[in-house]
């Protein structure tokens, strides 16, 4: 990173799951000093599924992955990052789980608070930040979905589960949780409310960005705060959730969940905007300013640099008035 990139003494709140959210926090973590992250917590998959349904726990695989993005670059950090990423192989019953989920489940276990275990797994890491679950309640992801049935390709199913939902055929048309409203964790109410910025995206649109929109306590956090409110779109459609979509359409599937939520900007990149007057048009009717940058890896893959992201990040909130 340039030397001269400023840290901005603000405090930053993001909101998501899984690699979106990882590259947001990898990025942000460089140029924030007061970084807390809430994230999805509906995963049913994987060693996170395995661990919800043996112990009838919160999900851990996103809140982990969010901890990892915060390890700072020491030794220590990058040390305990590669730790808690790491996954079992062989052919025994250990085989898929990872580290940091276990490690996660054993401090709830042992101090019985979501928010505290959390805490502490972020003093162990050297964590530049604080990682806090959405919701403290158990919950699923339900979806309408549209084309699944090929007698009446025009009929509404509804698909049941985080996986299932992000790995659907068929259009997903809306989504809903199950229980409807699950009790928002009040500390991260809090950071929504404290926040000088509120970071949404990028990642999973309907599996990771929207269920915050539909904790009731958290979307009326997300709503009512005087916080700047930050978009990072996308950098193309996601296959089973939003393949062919257009960057105009993750927001119009935002307001769609959440029709008075206020922007303040979205971040766009470069190479996936190909139709720059229909989105500056989109987001100019929401009453924000939209940002271009080259915010994507240089390696082809359609995920974010978080480098890119960091200098993104500083020259939007720097130029701010505070």
């Amino acid at each position: 990173m340039p030397a001269a990139l400023p840290r901005l003494p603000i405090a930053v709140t993001a909101l998501g799951g899984g690699h979106g959210l990882h590259a947001t926090l990898s990025g942000l973590r460089r140029v924030v000093d007061d970084l807390t992250a809430v994230v999805t917590v509906a995963d049913n998959g994987g060693s996170s599924g395995r661990l919800r349904g043996e112990f009838g726990v919160l999900p851990p695989g996103d809140l982990r992955m969010a901890l990892a993005a915060l390890c700072g670059d020491s030794e220590w950090g990058q040390t305990w990052e590669r730790v808690v990423q790491h996954r079992f192989a062989g052919d025994g019953e250990m085989k898929g789980h990872v580290v940091g989920n276990l490690l996660i489940v054993a401090l709830w276990e042992l101090l019985g608070d979501h928010v505290d275990a959390l805490d502490w797994m972020g003093r162990l890491l050297g964590a530049r930040g604080r990682v806090l679950p959405m919701a403290i309640t158990p919950m699923d992801i339900t979806a309408q979905v549209r084309g699944l049935d090929p007698g009446a390709p025009g009929a509404l199913t509804t698909v049941s589960g985080q996986v299932e939902v992000a790995t659907t055929t068929g259009q997903l048309v809306t989504i809903a949780l199950d229980p409807p409203d699950p009790q928002a964790c009040p500390v991260a109410l809090e950071a929504v409310t404290d926040a000088d910025w509120v970071v949404l995206g990028p990642g999973s649109w309907y599996t990771s960005v929207i269920p915050h929109l539909m904790v009731p306590d958290l979307r009326k956090a997300l709503v009512q705060t005087e916080a700047r409110v930050l978009i990072v779109l996308n950098l193309e459609g996601q296959q089973g959730e939003t393949m062919d979509w257009a960057p105009e359409d993750h927001l119009a599937a935002l307001f769609e969940h959440a029709p008075e939520l206020r922007l303040h900007t979205v971040l766009a990149d470069t190479r996936s905007v190909t139709d720059h007057d229909t989105l500056e048009q989109a987001i100019a009717s929401a009453g924000a300013a939209l940002v271009v940058a080259d915010v994507a890896r240089d390696d082809g893959s359609p995920r974010h640099d978080p480098a890119k992201l960091a200098l993104a990040f500083a020259r939007i909130m720097d130029a701010a008035p505070r």
